[in-house]
């Protein structure tokens, strides 16, 4: 049943889009509703889905919540791996959200200095 409830949470392309953030390291919730032009119910859905299906797991820094994914499970599981590492970089949506995290890192803007959800280098 484990395998089935991976599909499942796999089978979104929200919920992908978030595992192609997070495959290039930890992120708190704000800055993955901030990349992904999500709003905050919409983002914490799908973080439970996939922490529910132990792709991700979560840890509370004051305020912040950061998840990462579960590296036991990318073990266990090493088609999720293929997928982060050659299926999702032909995806556009993909590639333009790991753009707007390197643009985002480069930017050197944290958690704090995000404005309603929105990245300040937005147009």
């Amino acid at each position: 049943m484990e395998l089935i409830q991976v599909i499942k949470a796999l089978s979104d392309e929200t919920r992908l889009r978030i595992l192609n953030l997070l495959y290039q390291g930890e992120l708190c919730v704000c800055e993955l509703e901030a990349l992904l032009d999500i709003n905050q119910s919409n983002a914490s859905r799908h973080l439970n889905r996939l922490a529910n299906a132990r792709i991700l797991e979560s840890e509370k820094r004051a305020q912040y919540v950061y998840y990462r994914i579960d590296e036991d499970t990318l073990r266990e599981y090493p088609f999720i791996k293929e997928i982060l590492d050659n299926e999702l970089v032909k995806v556009e949506r993909c590639r333009e959200d790991l753009n707007r995290l390197s643009q985002y890192r480069e930017s050197g803007i944290s958690c704090d200095d995000l404005k309603d959800g929105k990245l300040c280098f937005d147009s």
